[in-house]
C-alpha cells in the first residue's frame, strides 16, 4: 500500500489514495499514526472519488477517531492532488467532499508552482446543539452564544471558554501569559473528555500578540497536542474577532507555523498556509 506523509505547519499526516482498498481505516490509523512504532502522523488522510464533488476526504485521527473535517488536512490534500498530476496543470480550483460539507479549495501558482493553498473552511456555527455543547443556556439565541464566555471547571481551575464550530467542536481560552507556559498537556484532555461536550472537543489556549497576530496552542481532538490546527486557527480568528480583539484578517502562529484566517463577521471562513510533501513509502499488506 503506496502512502505519502504530508504536513501542514507541522500538522503531519499519512496520506493514502483508498479508492481500491478495503480496511478497517480506524484500526490503520491507530497503527499507521503511532510515533516510534509506525510511519508517525497527527492522523491518515484518505483521498477517494467524490459524486457530489471533484474528490472526497476523510480523516482519522490518530486514535481511530474519525473527524468532520481538517483544515490543515484539507490543504496538504490539495498538495497531494496537484503534485500527483490527478488535476489538469490549468485548474485553480477543488471542490472536497468531506463529512462537514463540501469545500471549496483555490489553488494559487507561480510559474505554473503550487505556492498557496487557500481553502473555503464554511460558515462558524454557534447554536449549542450544532457545537455540541449542552450548556444551560443551550436555547439561547446565536448572538447570546457568540459572546459568551462559559465557566468551565477543570482540575480545580475555571476556565471561561468560548464556543464554535468549523465542521468540528471547539472550545477557545484566551490567557494573558504566554500560551508556551499554559498546563496544555495537563489540561487539555480535562478539556477535551468534559461531560459537557457530548463528541468531546479541540481545545485551543490563544493570546492576543497585536491586532494582526495571535499565538495559540492546541489540544486537539483524538491526538492529543499537535503543531498546528487548521479549524482552531479558523476557530480562534472567529472568537477574537467576536470579542473585538482582532479585525477581519488575522495571522494565527502555532508552534509549527503561521496560518492566515480571514472573515467578513458573517460570511464563509478563509484560511491560507503552507502545505507540504514530506516523503513517500509502502506499508506492508
Amino acid at each position: 500500500m503506496h502512502f505519502t506523509k504530508v504536513q501542514g505547519a507541522g500538522n503531519d499526516f499519512i496520506l493514502i489514495e483508498s479508492g481500491r482498498f478495503k480496511r478497517d481505516w480506524s484500526e490503520m490509523a491507530r497503527v499507521m499514526c503511532a510515533r516510534g512504532f509506525g510511519i508517525g502522523g497527527d492522523g491518515l488522510l484518505l483521498l477517494s472519488p467524490s459524486k457530489v464533488a471533484d474528490f472526497r476526504m476523510r480523516i482519522f485521527n490518530a486514535d481511530g477517531s474519525e473527524a468532520e473535517m481538517c483544515g490543515n488536512g484539507i490543504r496538504c490534500l490539495a498538495r497531494y492532488i496537484f503534485e500527483a498530476g490527478l488535476i489538469g496543470e490549468k485548474v485553480t480550483g477543488l471542490a472536497i467532499e468531506t463529512l462537514a460539507g463540501v469545500k471549496n479549495v483555490e489553488l494559487k501558482k507561480t510559474r505554473g508552482k503550487l505556492n498557496l493553498v487557500r481553502v473555503g473552511m464554511g460558515q462558524p456555527e454557534f447554536r449549542a446543539d450544532k457545537i455540541p455543547v449542552a450548556i444551560a443556556r443551550e436555547e439561547s439565541n446565536a448572538l447570546d452564544i457568540k459572546i459568551m464566555k462559559y465557566p468551565v471547571a477543570i482540575d480545580g481551575k475555571t476556565l471561561p471558554l468560548s464556543f464554535v464550530s468549523m465542521g468540528n467542536p471547539h472550545a477557545v481560552y484566551f490567557a494573558e501569559q504566554p500560551v508556551a507556559d499554559f498546563p496544555l498537556s495537563l489540561l487539555g484532555p480535562g478539556i477535551e473528555n468534559h461531560a459537557i461536550f457530548p463528541k468531546r472537543t479541540n481545545f485551543e489556549i490563544a493570546r492576543v500578540a497585536s491586532p494582526g497576530l495571535i499565538e495559540v496552542r492546541v489540544w486537539e481532538r483524538g491526538a492529543g497536542e499537535t503543531m498546528a490546527c487548521g479549524t482552531g486557527a479558523c476557530a480562534v480568528a472567529v472568537v477574537a474577532q467576536l470579542l473585538g480583539y482582532t479585525g477581519q484578517q488575522v495571522d494565527i502562529k502555532l508552534p509549527g507555523g503561521v496560518l492566515t484566517v480571514e472573515w467578513d463577521g458573517a460570511g464563509e471562513v478563509f484560511m491560507s498556509g503552507p502545505a507540504e510533501i514530506t516523503f513517500t513509502g509502502e506499508w506492508p499488506e
